[in-house]
């Protein structure tokens, strides 16, 4: 009869989780609007008056010295909040158990956040930013050759729209980043402020504080985007995640969770992003 053993098997308390990158989008937008206790609000804008010639001889028809009298218009923008997300699941007190405590509810949504909702919001804040910029040159082919040249036309184009010249992000995919790295022109700097690097700046290049996100979370064919954090409002009106403990019908926790956000690109300021795709 042959031998026969039955090996023993043993499972460690150790999970192989998913890599998951911390959101970047505080870098790039604003919360300068308050949305408690509304769904939408409406920003003013209002337009100038031209200058003109001062009238000092006095021989002018229905004018005042000052010229033709301008009336200025106030039109709104109307922001409402359109996603209302949500998400549930539930893990067994005997599955917790003999997981050797893996599926614990606490870290399963801890996880959830990491794993699906920040990717999420990121996703869609990135690509409202990419939709509504104000500058959107023709799709090229970035190489390593012309890849500082493109950028410093980006920062060009915000330096006519008179764009403020400090806290410019530019952000970038690892391709991109890549590129930059390869590309002579280009002198990477790792003397950055502490508080920056854990906020995930990598470099600086031409006045922008580089950062550096998956192309996962940005939309197709994205190149480099730069922008200064006054263009966009990215509010998160709510964010709710609820844990109940053996609720009527499960033996162990049901998990729950809410978030309502949305993007917005301010009309009079959309010339502070510029957008860069690349060639499929």
């Amino acid at each position: 009869m042959a031998h026969s053993v039955n090996l023993a098997a043993d499972f460690k308390p150790y999970v192989d989780e998913m890599f998951a990158t911390e959101s970047k989008i505080k870098l790039l937008t604003n919360s300068d609007f308050s949305w408690t206790g509304a769904h939408t609000i409406f920003v003013y804008k209002i337009n100038t008056a031209p200058m003109q010639d001062y009238n000092r001889a006095g021989d002018f028809e229905g004018y005042s010295r000052y010229g033709k009298i301008q009336g200025l218009n106030a039109t709104t923008q109307e922001m409402t909040l359109g996603k209302d997300r949500s998400f549930t699941f539930e893990t067994d007190l005997l599955d917790t158990d003999e997981t050797k405590g893996q599926l614990d509810a606490a870290s399963a949504l801890a996880r959830q956040v990491r794993e699906v909702v920040i990717p999420e919001i990121d996703k869609y804040v990135y690509g409202v930013m990419c939709e509504k910029a104000g500058h959107k040159p023709e799709a090229i082919e970035l190489t390593p050759d012309n890849i500082y040249t493109e950028i410093i036309k980006g920062s060009a184009a915000l330096d006519n729209a008179e764009v403020p010249d400090t806290k410019r992000i530019l952000l970038v995919t690892p391709n991109t980043f890549l590129m930059m790295k390869q590309c002579p022109d280009i002198t990477m700097t790792d003397e950055l402020d502490a508080d920056l690097k854990l906020l995930g700046v990598v470099t600086n290049l031409d006045g922008c504080a580089v950062i550096k996100v998956p192309a996962s979370r940005l939309p197709e064919n994205f190149g480099f985007l730069i922008a200064h954090p006054m263009a966009t409002v990215a509010p998160v009106k709510l964010e709710d995640y609820v844990t109940h403990n053996r609720p009527p019908g499960i033996n162990g926790s049901l998990v729950e969770g809410r978030l309502c956000y949305d993007a917005f690109v301010l009309d009079n300021k959309a010339k502070a992003i510029y957008y860069q795709a690349v060639t499929a």
